[in-house]
């Protein structure tokens, strides 16, 4: 007989529930810390070097690093809408027309 005939009988296991107690948790200082809650130097450090390169970040996504400033920005934008009014009074010249 193979074990996958119908005549051989399954094993039987025998077995009990045992409860799941759960454990409390253990309050584990954080790494860059000391037990009295006292951040080491090097998280001090890290913290610093994260806030700058955000913002510096930050700086050149507004386009505002590098050779462009906040008036050549006011600027361009001055130019974007004036271009946009000229086209509307384009568009709106061809519509009479019709």
């Amino acid at each position: 007989m193979t074990d996958n005939s119908p005549d051989k009988k399954p094993e039987i296991l025998d077995a009990e529930i045992v409860e799941d107690t759960p454990t409390p948790p253990v309050e584990v200082p954080e790494p860059d810390y000391s037990e009295s809650g006292v951040p080491s130097f090097d998280h001090v450090r890290d913290r610093i070097e994260q806030r700058y390169t955000t913002s510096i970040g930050s700086t050149e996504l507004a386009g505002l690093g590098g050779k462009e400033d906040v008036a050549s920005l006011d600027k361009k934008i001055a130019d974007r809408d004036k271009a946009a009014k000229d086209k509307l009074a384009e568009i709106r010249r061809a519509m009479r027309e019709q």
